[in-house]
C-alpha cells in the first residue's frame, strides 16, 4: 500500500515536470542475488523502470528478472517481480541517506503449498549511510524471508566501495552478511569483486562472485550443483 501511495504521488508530480522517468534492461550470466544463483548458474533477462522525483528525493520503481529457484524447489513461477519505493538524500557532513521498502514477489510460486517451504514472496525495509564511494545498508524481513519457513526479522549487512579507477574503469567492492532467522545453517557471507565500465552507451560489468553457504543449504534440487560457487559474472546493461 505505501509503495502505491508513493508512485500515485510520484505520478502526479510528473504531470508537472518534476519527476524523471527511466527504463533499464540487462543481460547477465547467471542472476546472483547476496551471492547466491537464482538461475540454476544460467544466464537472465531482466528490466526495470523508475520513478523520481529529484527536489524532494523520493522513489518508486519496478524490477523483473527471469529465475529458475522457486520450481526447481518444487513450486512454479519464472519470474521474480520487485517492487520499491523509497527517498533518499543526504544529511551533514557529505553523508547520504536512502530508505525504503521492498518487495520481491514471485508470481505463482506455489512453495507454500510444498513441505518444507513458505511462500516466496518477501518484503523487506532498508535503510543505507554513504560517503563518498562506500557505503553500508541494512535489510530487513518484515515476512519469511524467501521462502525459508519462521524466518521473519531476517537480517542482510552489505558493505561496498566503487571507486573511479580513470579511463572509464569503476572497481566494484562488496562484502555482505545474510542472516536467517531461525535457521543458522543457511546464514552465510558473500564477496565479490569486479570491475565496470560504459561501452557505446551500455554498462559492462565483470565480477568474481563468492560466498561461504553451506552446500548442503544452497544445493540446487534440479542437478545438485552449489548455487553460491565461486565464479564469474558478466553483465551488460542499459539505461534508457
Amino acid at each position: 500500500m505505501k509503495i502505491a501511495i508513493v508512485a500515485a504521488a510520484l505520478l502526479s508530480f510528473s504531470a508537472h515536470g518534476a519527476t524523471e522517468f527511466s527504463t533499464n534492461a540487462a543481460l547477465t550470466s547467471d542472476y546472483r542475488y547476496r551471492g547466491i544463483s537464482q538461475t540454476r548458474l544460467q544466464p537472465a533477462v531482466q528490466g526495470g523502470a523508475d520513478l523520481v522525483h529529484k527536489p524532494s528525493g523520493w522513489y518508486a520503481g519496478v524490477w523483473a528478472s527471469a529465475i529458475k529457484w522457486t520450481g526447481d524447489a518444487g513450486g512454479d513461477g519464472k519470474v521474480e517481480l520487485d517492487v520499491y519505493a523509497g527517498q533518499r538524500g543526504a544529511l551533514a557532513g557529505g553523508i547520504g541517506y536512502d530508505a525504503g521498502v521492498l518487495t520481491y514477489a514471485y508470481p505463482s510460486n506455489r512453495l507454500g503449498h510444498v513441505a518444507g517451504f513458505a511462500n516466496a514472496n518477501t518484503t523487506e525495509v532498508y535503510g543505507q549511510l554513504s560517503y563518498g564511494v562506500a557505503l553500508l545498508k541494512y535489510s530487513h524481513a518484515l515476512t519469511n524471508l524467501f521462502g525459508y519457513v519462521d524466518s521473519k526479522h531476517s537480517g542482510y549487512l552489505d558493505l561496498a566501495a566503487n571507486p573511479d579507477l580513470g579511463n572509464g574503469f569503476v572497481l566494484n567492492l562488496h562484502a555482505g552478511r545474510q542472516r536467517v532467522a531461525g535457521n543458522g545453517a543457511a546464514s552465510y557471507t558473500d564477496v565479490k569483486i569486479g570491475v565496470t565500465r560504459d561501452v557505446g552507451g551500455a554498462s559492462v560489468a565483470l565480477a568474481a562472485i563468492g560466498t561461504n553457504a553451506g552446500k548442503a543449504a544452497y544445493a540446487s534440487p534440479a542437478n545438485g550443483k552449489f548455487l553460491g560457487k565461486t565464479a564469474l559474472q558478466l553483465t551488460v546493461s542499459k539505461t534508457f
